[in-house]
């Protein structure tokens, strides 16, 4: 009855933003897939053709090496940075956290710009190292992959930070006394106590943060070079190039079923653990 009473209590509030957020996302979303079987023909042609494309096969392939690559690299920065503010006084810890989202808060097309100066071949890193080393060093380190990587893990990392800081603030500190009575390590406790009581915010961040570089298009278009094209960019390609809404609309259907397989799989995965 408890339960009852407090879901009935979520969905009242929630429904609200709710129905405004269905209202303004659920419109366009059914004209693309309109717009993807063709209209009133209702045909599958346009995924077929989508399918069996080699150009849409090595996008999908770049797009989920490049966004498993950098969740798991925003994964470690953003859970070494919450394990040490989770080891902060509170008021040192809000702070700390207004630094973590102040980069959050920066337009991403700003940033984009930013790293193209900073790792450019004549930018800041390459004439420092040119400087230290008294030769001229010219690293590709942007219009690449490690371009790509850079803007995405800076861009996710404050995403990772707050579920998982909130999981290791969760965790009861006696916990950690006891393991340290009984003699344990701090790597060992690190491994048998932190890690898993962490695996809630840990699994919900990766999903988080793998799900948004799905659908990437600033970072690599501005980062990322000519080999380096994610689905986003490809339904762009599609869209103002070619001209081709059918395709470009069916590649945006299934980048959102990916997107949905993988939050509901999460949320499933949460509901079994609760």
């Amino acid at each position: 009855m408890i339960r009852t009473s407090t879901l009935r209590a979520q969905a009242m509030f929630m429904s609200p933003a709710t129905l405004i957020g269905g209202a303004i996302v659920l419109p366009p979303a059914l004209y693309i897939l309109y717009t993807s079987v063709q209209g009133p023909n209702l045909s599958l042609a346009a995924f077929n053709a989508v399918l069996s494309s080699a150009l849409f096969r090595n996008s999908l392939a770049t797009t989920l090496y490049i966004a498993g690559l950098s969740s798991i690299l925003s994964l470690i920065l953003g859970f070494i940075v919450a394990l040490h503010l989770a080891r902060q006084p509170a008021r040192r810890r809000s702070f700390f956290m207004v630094l973590v989202l102040l980069p959050f808060w920066t337009s991403v097309l700003v940033k984009c710009f930013a790293f193209t100066i900073i790792l450019g071949r004549n930018g800041i890193i390459n004439s420092l190292l040119s400087w230290i080393f008294n030769t001229s060093v010219t690293l590709p380190l942007v219009f690449n992959l490690v371009g790509t990587l850079v803007g995405m893990t800076n861009y996710l990392v404050p995403l990772v930070v707050l579920p998982v800081l909130a999981s290791l603030l969760a965790i009861d500190r006696g916990i950690y006394r006891a393991a340290s009575i009984m003699g344990a390590k701090p790597a060992h406790i690190f491994w048998t106590v932190t890690v898993p009581l962490s695996l809630p915010g840990v699994i919900a961040a990766l999903v988080s943060v793998f799900v948004m570089s799905l659908g990437a298009f600033i970072v690599p278009a501005l980062l990322g070079g000519s080999g380096n094209i994610m689905l986003a960019n490809l339904v762009d390609f599609y869209n103002r190039e070619v001209l081709d809404w059918p395709k470009a609309s069916a590649i945006s259907v299934l980048l959102f079923a990916m997107a949905i397989i993988l939050t509901g799989l999460l949320a499933l995965w949460r509901r079994r653990k609760v």
